[in-house]
């Protein structure tokens, strides 16, 4: 058996700083694949608000953030959220992620995403959880294939990033205890 080497969780008030910087020293890499964020993002305090308002959202079944921290050190090395959360006949969010650069190709965000389904699925008892990802990434395409999500179709142009609409790769798991 495989010991795990990430682990998720909520975010923490305490998390701010660290998120902050994490966000500074991957500006770059992130907004390659993500929109921009304006620069009060990349601020404790700004943070410090979204770890508040993250827990609001638990709270009233609306997203789901979690902070993905190193096994060996509890450094948060990313996050990982349930988006897009509609109850009802559906049942269903979106999956989105980020992780540090430096961590990036080692199987690190496969084994917190496969956590995330978990969670999703046993304990928040979501039906289906979709996942989009650039074609120009193929990594993040493949995380979601190795978590069990199979490919849907292209969102033609779905997002826009850094001034461009650009098409994303959809792609979703089912419960299979539905």
């Amino acid at each position: 058996m495989t010991e795990q080497r990430v682990y998720i969780r909520f975010p923490e008030e305490s998390d701010a700083e660290e998120l902050a910087e994490l966000y500074t020293r991957n500006r770059a890499f992130f907004e390659q694949f993500s929109p921009n964020s304006p620069d009060e993002f990349y601020t404790k305090e700004r943070q410090l608000e979204l770890v508040i308002r993250g827990k609001s959202d638990r709270e009233e079944d609306r997203r789901y953030d979690f902070v993905i921290c190193h096994a060996e050190d509890g450094r948060i090395i990313g996050n990982i959220g349930l988006n897009f959360v509609v109850r009802s006949s559906l049942q269903s969010c979106m999956v989105g992620y980020s992780l540090d650069r430096d961590y990036n190709g080692k199987g690190y965000m496969t084994e917190a995403l496969k956590q995330v389904v978990q969670y999703a699925f046993e304990v928040l008892k979501f039906h289906r959880i979709t996942g989009e990802a650039s074609p120009r990434n193929p990594g993040s395409i493949r995380v979601l294939e190795r978590a069990g999500f199979h490919k849907e179709g292209i969102a033609r142009k779905n997002v826009k990033i850094n001034g461009v609409w650009e098409d994303h790769q959809v792609l979703a798991i089912i419960n299979p205890n539905d």
